[in-house]
């Protein structure tokens, strides 16, 4: 697409007209004690397969990483499932700490929906996912999930709903 100068229009230029950015939630790192509560629940699981690592987390997103290899699909690419994957973790865990501020502890939350529009991939490094709330309610918490590689190229978005359950 040009515009009326046959100037080549790119996501950066003024012509192209761009949504607003949401602003950035920062959560704190992940507490020594957090990591301890969940680590009985992260093993021989997903997470732990993919070697996912929860970095920064509250109940409104945080971030985490997970390595390339490993989780790429034939082709070489960083899987998408995969990305999936990541994406939901992060944004369950955060959902999980939103349950338990409206619910007290021992609520819950379980993913009730989720969609991804890939970008693009990549084929080696890192990637980092960041999950910021969308809606934070007693009932329903959802989040977007952005996922980039290590030179910051956005790879994909990926929206996260969840159901907050109380203690049963």
């Amino acid at each position: 697409m040009t515009d009326s100068t046959d100037t080549p229009r790119t996501p950066h230029s003024p012509a192209a007209a761009q949504p607003a950015a949401p602003a950035e939630h920062t959560a704190p790192p992940v507490s020594e004690e957090l990591r301890a509560h969940f680590a009985p629940l992260l093993r021989d699981s997903l997470v732990e397969r993919c070697r996912m690592e929860l970095l920064t987390l509250d109940a409104g997103g945080g971030t985490a990483s997970m390595p390339v290899a490993g989780n790429t699909q034939p082709a070489g690419l960083l899987h998408g499932g995969a990305t999936i994957a990541l994406a939901e973790t992060i944004a369950s865990f955060a959902a999980i700490l939103q349950a338990r501020e409206v619910h007290g502890e021992g609520a819950q939350a379980v993913g009730t929906a989720v969609s991804a529009l890939h970008h693009r991939s990549a084929r080696a490094g890192t990637v980092l996912a960041t999950c910021s709330p969308r809606h934070l309610g007693r009932q329903v918490a959802s989040y977007l999930v952005d996922v980039h590689d290590e030179a910051g190229a956005l790879l994909s978005t990926i929206t996260v709903s969840t159901q907050l359950l109380p203690p049963r």
